[in-house]
């Protein structure tokens, strides 16, 4: 049962994150962000929603998989630590992009975020190599979405 406790409650905090960055940059980014200047590789905007569902899942069982039995070895609640700590940082990019509409800004965030994905990365593989593994393609997904944040601040 407190396995159960420990997955559900991955599964909100991971979740929570994605609706916070939607509540608070939804209803902005429309208009403005249609305006935009987007490179050629820009992925048509329907393909976001079902990447980042999967992507907050996958987060969500690695959180659990080191939480489960790991926070007591060494290292487990600093990993812990810091995969809440670029979990506040990706639910705060869209914020920053869509809702401040600043591109500048959030580039900086998305360069943080990625390093402390790697960085949880690192300290997850060294409690658990699948918790780890889940979050390489979050890795690649938001290494991708640097690209983008960049070449539209460098398009606009």
């Amino acid at each position: 049962m407190r396995q159960t406790i420990k997955l559900l409650a991955s599964l909100t905090i991971c979740y929570a994150a994605a609706f916070f960055s939607v509540l608070f940059s939804g209803a902005s980014r429309s208009d403005w962000y249609a305006s935009l200047a987007k490179p050629v590789f820009m992925p048509p905007d329907w393909l976001f929603g079902p990447v980042w569902t999967l992507l907050y899942g996958m987060m969500a069982i690695s959180l659990f998989l080191v939480w489960k039995r790991k926070l007591d070895r060494p290292g487990g609640k600093a990993a812990c630590v810091v995969f809440l700590a670029q979990l506040i940082v990706n639910a705060i990019w869209s914020p920053v992009f869509f809702g401040l509409k600043m591109p500048g800004l959030a580039l900086i965030v998305i360069i943080i975020l990625w390093l402390l994905i790697f960085l949880t990365v690192a300290l997850f593989g060294k409690l658990s190599r699948l918790g780890a593994w889940l979050l390489v393609p979050y890795l690649a997904w938001v290494t991708f979405a640097t690209v983008l944040n960049g070449s539209i601040l460098h398009l606009n």
